[in-house]
């Protein structure tokens, strides 16, 4: 997919049912697209179903062994939209469960991370290092760092 336009690249990608891609494909689709292409992608008509799938798919990656007795509201915020907005969801961890929600809620999160849409896509899909995205300024992060730090132990994450 590297070398397509990036017309030709949306409309590839917005032929995939995203909900049946597996993990480790979508990690190998991110791989094999530069941060520019990624960027445009979401930029467009896509990103909405892309975030959409990711998220969903959170509750299915979630390991509640790993977790533990973890009790946490974890906040993204996407951005880099259209327009330079955001997308925000929620992860809700307790009691061994993970639940997603869109949108902003009026609790108070444990932690937000806020990444651009390359970055984040990267950083689910396994094909980038969190430590390397907060050092190089990529991932910020607010309110509990040591939680963050240990999120991706708490899901599945695909290998490309």
């Amino acid at each position: 997919m590297a070398d397509h336009s990036s017309g030709e690249l949306t409309e590839e990608l917005s032929r995939l049912d995203f909900s049946a891609v597996s993990p480790e494909e979508f990690a190998r689709i991110v791989k094999g697209l530069s941060v520019k292409q990624l960027d445009e992608v979401m930029r467009g008509a896509l990103r909405e179903r892309i975030l959409g799938a990711v998220f969903d798919r959170m509750r299915a990656q979630f390991r509640p062994d790993a977790a533990g007795g973890v009790t946490a509201l974890i906040r993204w915020k996407v951005t880099g939209g259209p327009d330079e907005t955001e997308e925000v969801y929620e992860t809700a961890i307790a009691d061994g469960n993970c639940s997603v929600t869109r949108g902003r809620s009026a609790a108070e999160p444990r932690t937000t991370l806020v990444l651009g849409d390359a970055d984040f896509l990267k950083l689910v899909s396994g094909n980038g290092n969190p430590i390397t995205m907060f050092m190089m300024r990529k991932l910020k992060i607010a309110g509990d760092v040591g939680l963050a730090a240990g999120l991706t132990r708490y899901f599945d994450i695909p290998k490309a």
